[in-house]
């Protein structure tokens, strides 16, 4: 039976927190969790400690890429092992949005439904099938086993996250217009938005690319010095709110995407240099599902910034610089009679498990700010 709000206060909630990829959150069994909607997002709040920039009263991390949260349970269709629900928690505003998935987190799912029995596992690998329950997709993530349970210690390394573990390799299926309902949801591979030219792109995240030169900006600054512009962050998000209405997603002012991308031309060994905003906030990095689409976006012919990448030994394999590295995202992507059409995607993230236990909420709620949520 799920906890109530006095009853979590008091004994607690069991938690697992995790990294996925460059990210990190707080993982839950579904049935672990109040059943009803509204009093689980005012419980994930409380629990991350929303709404408060340091988040100092509860166990978020004040920034929105460690103020996620993953609910998982047991699948309800034969077409998955397990169900994957990602909530991202407001930091300044006590907001939860389903209105997007987290592929950084997903990296650790599979993992967590081995250690909390979700999934029975043997030898030496796993393959989790996971239904992301945002886009009603499927990803698969195959990961090391040792004794039966995830082994998070390994030589793979990501951009953005010290040292190595374990590889988790994700191969997405049919994440094409999971969000927008379709690949290209304005249906051109370019569209001109308020005097600039983007490609508004679906493939597993609504992303919304553009040449950094469009917006006056070089395209390697460092995040702090691109969010302290901010006559040019008001123009990106007017960009970015038409862009939402044209991708069939409504009015976003209040919603997390699309993300914005402003690529130019490779710094490094790379095949194209980038800078993400999610929405508010400049991307350390860049998220999973966003670099699939960005990667799709640039090997569109006509795509916005495709006359820019660096051609690779791998047609399928874009090697995407960040403001902490490279990413790696692979699109299989083929030309049909009605337009591209997307095959297989996949990336290699890593996982660690950093903590097992039980998580208390604070019993009462705080004032809600009056800001705009910053999600991830």
């Amino acid at each position: 039976m799920s906890p109530s709000l006095h009853e979590a206060a008091a004994t607690g909630v069991r938690c697992m927190v995790m990294r996925g990829g460059t990210s990190k959150g707080a993982y839950f069994v579904a049935d672990e969790l109040p059943s009803d909607p509204d009093e689980r997002d005012g419980m994930l709040a409380r629990i991350m400690g929303s709404p408060d920039a340091r988040q100092i009263d509860g166990i978020g991390g004040a920034h929105p890429l460690t103020s996620k949260v993953a609910v998982v349970s047991a699948a309800a269709g034969r077409d998955a092992d397990v169900d994957y629900l990602f909530l991202q928690v407001g930091v300044d505003d006590d907001s939860v949005s389903d209105r997007q998935n987290c592929g950084n987190l997903l990296a650790g799912v599979g993992q967590f439904a081995v250690e909390r029995g979700l999934v029975a596992a043997a030898g030496d690998e796993a393959q989790v099938r996971i239904r992301m329950v945002n886009s009603d997709s499927i990803a698969t993530a195959t990961f090391p086993l040792e004794g039966g349970l995830p082994t998070y210690d390994g030589d793979t390394s990501i951009s953005g996250v010290p040292g190595t573990s374990a590889q988790v390799r994700l191969d997405f299926a049919d994440t094409a217009g999971s969000a927008c309902g379709a690949l290209l949801p304005t249906g051109a591979i370019a569209d001109l938005i308020a005097g600039v030219e983007a490609t508004c792109v679906d493939n597993g995240m609504p992303t919304v690319v553009l040449r950094a030169a469009d917006l006056d900006i070089a395209g390697d600054e460092a995040p702090r010095e691109l969010e302290a512009d901010q006559p040019f962050r008001e123009r990106l998000e007017d960009i970015r709110l038409q862009a939402g209405e044209l991708m069939n997603l409504g009015d976003v002012s209040a919603a997390t995407v699309p993300k914005m991308t402003l690529v130019s031309v490779p710094r490094a060994n790379g095949h194209i240099c980038t800078r993400t905003f999610i929405p508010h906030r400049c991307h350390d990095a860049i998220g999973v599902l966003g670099a699939v689409s960005v990667a799709t976006a640039l090997r569109l012919p006509g795509g916005v910034g495709s006359e820019m990448l660096r051609a690779g030994a791998d047609p399928d394999l874009v090697e995407i610089e960040h403001p902490t590295g490279t990413f790696a995202a692979r699109v299989e992507l083929t030309h049909g009679p009605q337009g591209p059409v997307v095959g297989r995607s996949g990336i290699v993230r890593t996982a660690r498990k950093l903590f097992d236990g039980h998580v208390f909420p604070r019993s009462a709620a705080l004032p809600t700010s009056a800001g705009p949520s910053r999600d991830a």
